[in-house]
């Protein structure tokens, strides 16, 4: 079926997907290593392109495949490319477009590994990084040097909610021939599409939203074209990052209702800011969908929904962090996001403990700062229960 012309929803249920010779309505699980080649010549074409067909799952499989061309759908891209975690997205788009003598211009405030393998590894081997608050436009174009070769945005960031102007950062980008990736797992396809603004690669921790029940970790790159594909293809087939066919089968069956959970999540996220706003005990808070928000326009520009994530500075620092994850009853303390549970964490004392206090402070993870995701539980009781635990504070 061509799915192209389909609205969002219809492409979450359809694109993608198969129905085999059995006739199975949920694409099957190809658990196999290899495939059984028709003869030596059928093998042989496979080898060299000639026909189109599967080899070994390292380089392709069936299911993988189907959850490929549903993200490839979804974000509006030429292909994708399901991986193992979000961290081998990450490694992969760095090893494609990066080598020594290269320099790679990033969010601040970006997921702590994502800036960590590349401080403790990538620089090991002649990459040279900036990090810097993306927000800034002008920012970005000081950042740009001669052998700048990719821009890494990641809006809104984590853990502190910062928006980055994709469309304006990448024509900055382009204008110095630097190839720009966007972290989505934040928004999801769902309320953002960064292909659409100009970005050349999106890449997501599949972890999040997009399967949105914690029960499995992946990831996955979406070109923008062809050559961009091939290149992250061949870097995945090379690193063994692919993605295994159960995890994908999981990833395909969440990723189905991801509209309604977010609806529904971003519904009560709005209350809850609301909420969070006027309570004496809150410093302030950072939610897209508040008019407060100092980047509240240009949310509504490249956003269709506000999404279910925001963070909020605890009057009290550090101490008052650590009593509220102590307190909470329905809002599960864990790291990861977008799960159909509530998710809180204290990133000072949990995510970014191990940073330097100056850095962490610079990329604007303050010492009373709170990540929360919001699930899909009743937002009567999830006020509730964060009531019960400021008190404590």
């Amino acid at each position: 079926m061509d799915t192209k012309n389909l609205g969002f929803d219809s492409k979450l249920i359809h694109a993608g997907d198969f129905h085999d010779e059995k006739g199975s309505a949920v694409t099957p699980i190809y658990q196999t290593s290899t495939f059984v080649f028709k003869n030596a010549q059928h093998g042989a074409d496979l080898f060299a392109g000639k026909e189109k067909g599967y080899i070994y799952t390292r380089i392709g499989n069936p299911t993988i495949e189907a959850l490929e061309d549903k993200l490839a759908a979804l974000e509006n891209g030429y292909r994708g490319i399901a991986l193992a975690s979000g961290m081998a997205a990450v490694t992969t788009a760095y090893l494609a477009f990066l080598s020594a003598g290269s320099h790679i211009v990033s969010t601040g405030a970006v997921y702590g590994p994502s800036r960590g393998v590349m401080e403790s590894h990538f620089a090991k081997f002649g990459v040279e990084y900036t990090y810097i608050d993306t927000s800034d436009l002008n920012a970005i174009e000081k950042a740009i040097r001669p052998n700048t070769k990719m821009l890494y945005l990641e809006t809104p960031a984590n853990p502190t909610i910062s928006l980055t102007d994709i469309e304006e950062a990448c024509k900055i980008a382009h204008k110095h021939n630097v190839i720009v990736v966007v972290d989505n797992t934040f928004s999801s396809p769902y309320l953002q599409k960064p292909l659409d603004f100009g970005a050349d690669v999106v890449l997501h921790s599949l972890t999040k939203f997009i399967n949105g029940h914690a029960d499995i970790v992946g990831g996955a790159l979406i070109a923008k074209d062809e050559e961009v594909y091939k290149n992250l293809r061949k870097t995945m087939i090379y690193m063994g990052g692919n993605m295994d066919p159960h995890q994908a089968y999981l990833v395909a069956r969440g990723v189905k209702t991801l509209s309604l959970r977010l609806d529904r999540a971003q519904e009560s996220a709005m209350k809850i800011a609301e909420y969070l706003e006027t309570h004496p005990k809150i410093e302030w808070i950072k939610y897209p969908g508040l008019e407060s928000f100092e980047q509240h326009d240009l949310a509504k520009k490249q956003m269709s929904g506000f999404g279910s994530m925001m963070s909020f500075e605890l009057k009290g620092g550090h101490k008052a962090g650590t009593t509220l994850m102590d307190n909470v009853k329905l809002s599960t303390l864990a790291v990861s996001l977008g799960g159909v549970e509530t998710l809180i964490q204290h990133p000072a004392s949990m995510t970014h403990a191990g940073v330097p206090e100056n850095e962490r402070l610079e990329a604007g993870i303050t010492d009373g700062l709170v990540r929360y995701s919001v699930g899909i539980e009743n937002v009567e009781d999830l006020i509730a229960d964060l009531e019960q635990a400021l008190e404590k504070i």
